[in-house]
């Protein structure tokens, strides 16, 4: 209706205490306790409704442009931005990027509004089920999270890369590079990196992929000599006295899912940004994006005593973290492993040696510990094996059908047909 006033519930009640005070019912001192303001902000509240009416109770800057309020212009360049340059980018990663590359300072709730007004779309957070809370560790390297992350870090512009983690639990500390896959290997590499950086974790909490667990059924031998069929990746924590934790689903190792789901979100937009597009470049920026993560989002250890353990001279790394096999040893002194064979050079009184293959790519033959000199035999220098093709005469008659005319062959016909009289009339 024309002339009406629209007012909240909080003019209403101011209005109804000022008129209690202009019809003497109130004082102005008890006005003021209700309103929660002073004395003179009573007064000149009652003088602008003497003089305007109900009206005098609103603030003098209701439905004005705020003298704080980003400028048009600014909205429209940050909006097309959001739409374009930095599609898919939630508000905080958003505001964060505006201000680091563009210049402009924009709340991450200002930006929230406005997408919102405009309808661009951006990934939410979905709705999470009620799980039971664990507390943090209370020591730094009291526990460390481990896994890799699976997923498109390069959105098509390189090859395909997994991401392996390392969390520490007590303060969200994180470590990472970039791989061609999740193995062994990787695991070790990523292992070594976050040993020389921090040190020697008391325990790891990781899931049940085959890196980390052995999938072996237990055979009647194992169970007698007590193998339990352990990945390489127990064995080697078994060396470093690092307990092994196993989490039964994805939820349990929570810290180390909720990193791989903030640098999915923000590292692949960072280095889209940044036109990453290989390998190289992907660890090198890692590095960059991983200090101010933890400059961002680290905790404060329930108590300050580190935990890691320092590597001692005595314990070689690189021997420990290696994948080992065992292979026989053979009477001319020689080994078979993946399709290769070496050759020892001393004089050896073991049946069984040990193959270590490093990060490095290098092999390494041990016994008991001890390094064993050898050498790769020349496949050039090895005697042939015939093949199926090459036929009678060559070594090997292995498929080879005999021509009609072999005496072998005549002989078999022969007696193929003295059978067929002496059984003439009979059946096959």
């Amino acid at each position: 209706m024309e002339g009406e006033l629209l007012m909240k519930e909080s003019d209403r009640k101011r209005l109804h205490v000022i008129l209690q005070v202009l019809e003497k019912k109130l004082k102005q001192k008890e006005a003021a306790k209700l309103l929660k303001v002073t004395i003179r902000q009573v007064k000149r509240i009652c003088r602008r409704v003497r003089k305007e009416g109900d009206a005098g109770v609103l603030h003098k800057n209701r439905d004005r442009k705020s003298n704080r309020s980003i400028a048009a212009s600014v909205k429209e360049k940050t909006l097309k931005l959001c739409q374009e340059k930095y599609a898919g980018f939630g508000p905080t990663l958003a505001s964060e990027q505006l201000q680091k590359k563009e210049g402009i300072k924009i709340s991450d709730e200002t930006l929230r509004i406005w997408m919102k007004e405009r309808a661009i779309a951006y990934r939410k957070r979905k709705e999470r089920p009620h799980r039971q809370w664990r507390e943090r560790k209370a020591h730094f390297g009291e526990m460390v999270q481990l896994d890799g992350s699976h997923h498109d870090w390069l959105e098509g512009r390189g090859p395909k890369m997994v991401m392996m983690g390392y969390i520490d639990d007590a303060t969200g500390r994180a470590f990472a590079r970039f791989y061609e896959y999740e193995g062994t290997l990787p695991a070790f590499d990523g292992l070594v990196g976050y040993i020389k950086k921090y040190g020697i974790p008391c325990s790891v909490y990781l899931d049940k992929h085959s890196t980390y667990k052995g999938t072996r059924p237990l055979k009647l031998i194992d169970e007698l000599g007590g193998d339990c069929g352990e990945s390489q990746f127990q064995r080697a924590m078994k060396e470093m006295a690092v307990e092994v934790i196993h989490a039964n689903s994805p939820q349990a190792k929570g810290r180390i899912e909720r990193f791989f789901r903030t640098a999915q979100d923000r590292l692949v937009k960072e280095m889209r940004i940044e036109g990453i597009n290989n390998l190289g470049q992907a660890n090198v920026y890692l590095s960059k994006y991983l200090s101010e993560h933890n400059r961002k989002f680290t905790y404060q250890a329930k108590d300050e005593i580190d935990l890691h353990r320092i590597v001692s001279k005595e314990v070689n790394l690189k021997s420990i973290l290696s994948i080992q096999t065992r292979r026989l040893l053979r009477n001319d002194a020689t080994i078979f492993h993946n399709g290769n064979i070496y050759q020892v050079l001393e004089v050896v009184r073991a049946k069984y040696l040990t193959v270590q293959e490093r990060i490095d790519g290098t092999l390494h033959l041990k016994n008991n510990q001890k390094e064993v000199r050898f050498q790769q035999i020349d496949a050039t220098k090895l005697p042939k094996r015939p093949t199926k093709q090459e036929g009678p005469g060559k070594g090997n008659r292995i498929g080879v059908k005999p021509a009609d005319n072999h005496p072998w062959v005549q002989l078999g016909k022969a007696h193929f047909q003295e059978w067929l009289e002496k059984n003439k009339g009979g059946h096959f």
